[in-house]
């Protein structure tokens, strides 16, 4: 875990694949990340969340004004995240806005799936960065937060993370989880009004995937 920005009212992380937000559900005993947040810093209060198997950027708010400040940015859309993941296949397209409804928390599995009828407004906009023979880099920039969005998203369109197997991949390249990171995060500092950005470069298991498929 890396801190990229503190102040008295926010703390960006860049966290790390693996290592989930809040306590496992099946593995009660094993670190996450607010319990190790709130070891060094103190209270932390949770404005997103990032999947286990997903690395990159989050924001945390110090006090509670600033969470509220923050969950409105979020709620409004005001707040803009920017992901970049492996896809299976060569997507026929080079930017697609995937609109379909989903409903989470399904089945034993706890999937997210596509639910016309009683899924919840969901959008994500899809751009192709570089093409490979198997699969693409692509990026995914979600207008709404609903859980395993753009993985779902992926998946309704033909092409699933690379062994994203919870989501119509397969075990194909060995990588050790589904490629999504969490690159860019847009918001407005609510002390100071000014929209800042905060990055995180894509982590050595991610560069490290890149460098097979180009090679494949």
């Amino acid at each position: 875990m890396k801190i990229i920005y503190e102040d008295e009212q926010l703390l960006v992380v860049d966290k790390p694949a693996g290592l989930s937000v809040l306590p496992d559900g099946w593995e009660k005993d094993s670190e996450y990340l607010v319990k190790l947040l709130e070891e060094q810093y103190g209270k932390v209060f949770i404005v997103h969340r990032l999947d286990k198997i997903t690395s990159g950027v989050m924001v945390f708010g110090r006090d509670a004004e600033t969470h509220r400040a923050l969950n409105i940015q979020f709620e409004n859309h005001e707040a803009q995240k920017t992901y970049h993941a492996i896809v299976e296949g060569n997507p026929k397209w080079d930017e697609k806005v995937a609109r379909h409804p989903l409903r989470a928390n399904v089945g034993h599995k706890h999937r997210t799936m596509v639910d016309d009828k009683n899924g919840k407004p969901s959008e994500t906009r899809f751009k192709v960065i570089k093409r490979y023979q198997e699969t693409a880099l692509v990026e995914a920039k979600p207008m709404t937060g609903r859980t395993h969005q753009i993985r779902v998203h992926a998946y309704a369109l033909g092409h699933p993370l690379v062994e994203d197997m919870l989501y119509g991949s397969r075990d194909r390249y060995g990588f050790p989880r589904p490629m999504l990171h969490s690159q860019t995060l847009t918001l407005i500092h609510p002390a100071t009004n000014e929209r800042v950005k905060y990055s995180a470069p894509r982590p050595n298991d991610f560069e490290e995937a890149l460098n097979i498929l180009k090679q494949m």
